[in-house]
């Protein structure tokens, strides 16, 4: 009687997983590298089974087609081919979807509910929360030579006054005036503290990011470095700026781009590079794939035949002449590889032919080709301002004994004996306390800057500003 029992109690349970609706609105939130992204999926019923669309808000966009949409046994599944994106999850009794967000082989946890999802609070104990004790202002201001405008903030002690003020140059991959990233705001937080201390700063969004014009996609370093001239231009128009005591901080790409806009002008007072990079950018590459592989549990055959590869690959970028030759070559070659190795694995949802056309899309993007070329050790020759170079020591993208190193050789070499070199203990690129300093790590460190880096930054600034 009792297996009679236990039988029609899970019979009915199944029932009612039937009886659930699998059309409507299901929502939910996809966590990637601290991240969280809100998604939504509209299905609908057809004449042959189901179609569906999916949003994602975060991002401004809706209505995204998807290729297909299936739903039998609880058991559903979603694909959008041309962004290599699948969805697959199980109805539960309880009317929501327990699944996974798979794209370019990367899988992660994603539930889906009809209900309303709310993003979890992440600890971000440093961030400043309005109101803010000093003067901010939106301001939009021209590239002429661009011919694009870009939105910026730029904080002042007080309203009234003139100031020592910096500028705040982003690192790579489109960014806003916060340097936002992985729920880290690091260029508020350094605004903040600096516009405590007296000091006015300037920063703003990347070309075609947040508020600001122009297309990133096709820009390079140089061309954020016209951005950078820009600012300073306008910078020059405010009453409240001290025309004598303008100075860049540049972090990471940023890092590259202040000494170049500092020999342009004769504005720059003085510059600070936070993680920024002395040797040229092929060489930097291959380090930090080695270092971040090594980090990731990557073998060591793995790695040296990934060397090999790309040293291959960086070769073909600084020596093409003709760019159609250079795309068809590096295809080639990677194409060759994939067959070569039964390791190398093609993602889920991807073609061998999208995931090729990938990687020669970004190597041979215009921004990935002036980095591959660039020396960075060129420019800094000619900088003639006082200089602070600081690094972490535990910094994989940017290694800071080699970078460091190569920063004072080459403004030694110019002749510039106002130079500071820091290495600074336990940090990683972003400049917080950390333990190992793999990227892993950003998103589940609370710090978002080290306060011994913050004090570095603000004492050099001060000594520089009160001559």
């Amino acid at each position: 009687m009792k297996k009679i029992i236990t039988f029609i109690l899970v019979f009915c349970s199944i029932l009612t997983v039937f009886s659930q609706d699998i059309t409507g609105t299901w929502n939910g939130i996809l966590k990637v590298q601290g991240m969280q992204l809100s998604l939504v999926f509209h299905i609908n019923k057809t004449e042959n089974g189901f179609s569906s669309k999916m949003d994602s808000p975060d991002q401004k966009a809706f209505g995204i087609p998807v290729t297909t949409t299936n739903f039998e046994n609880l058991k559903l599944k979603i694909a959008i081919a041309n962004a290599g994106i699948e969805y697959e999850g199980v109805l539960g009794s309880d009317g929501s979807i327990i699944g996974n967000f798979k794209q370019s082989g990367q899988t992660f946890p994603m539930n889906l509910s009809k209900g309303k999802v709310e993003k979890e609070i992440i600890k971000r104990p440093q961030e400043p929360q309005k109101p803010y004790s000093y003067y901010t202002e939106e301001v939009v201001f021209e590239n002429k030579g661009a011919n694009i405008n870009l939105a910026g903030t730029l904080s002042l002690p007080t309203k009234e006054g003139v100031f020592p003020a910096v500028i705040l140059i982003t690192g790579s991959g489109a960014q806003n005036r916060d340097e936002e990233l992985l729920g880290h705001k690091p260029f508020l937080l350094i605004a903040d503290y600096l516009t405590k201390n007296g000091i006015a700063v300037f920063r703003f969004d990347d070309r075609g990011t947040a508020s600001s014009k122009g297309n990133f996609k096709t820009a390079t370093t140089l061309d954020f470095a016209t951005d950078v001239e820009a600012a300073l231009e306008f910078l020059k128009t405010r009453k409240e700026i001290d025309q004598k005591k303008i100075g860049l901080i540049g972090h990471s790409e940023g890092g590259i781009i202040a000494p170049m806009v500092a020999n342009k002008s004769k504005n720059v007072s003085f510059i600070i590079l936070l993680a920024g990079t002395g040797i040229p950018g092929d060489e930097l590459l291959l380090l930090q794939q080695e270092l971040i592989g090594s980090a990731s549990g990557i073998s060591e055959a793995d790695l040296k035949k990934s060397k090999i590869a790309n040293t291959e690959v960086f070769g073909m970028v600084k020596k093409a002449t003709n760019s159609d030759q250079m795309k068809k070559d590096i295809t080639e070659l990677i194409t060759k590889s994939i067959k070569a190795d039964s390791k190398d694995k093609i993602p889920d949802g991807i073609t061998e032919s999208d995931f090729i056309d990938r990687q020669v899309s970004q190597i041979t993007s215009p921004w990935m080709q002036f980095f591959i070329k660039y020396n960075p050790a060129l420019a800094l020759e000619k900088v003639k301002c006082p200089v602070l170079a600081l690094n972490g020591d535990k910094d994989m993208q940017v290694p800071s004994k080699v970078n460091l190193e190569a920063i004072n050789n080459a403004l030694t070499k110019g002749g510039n004996k106002k130079v500071t070199i820091k290495e600074l203990p336990n940090l990683n690129h972003l400049f917080q306390e950390c333990k190992t300093g793999a990227p892993q790590e950003y998103s589940e460190i609370e710090q978002t800057f080290s306060p011994l880096a913050l004090t570095e930054i603000l004492n050099w600034i001060q000594i520089q500003t009160k001559k």
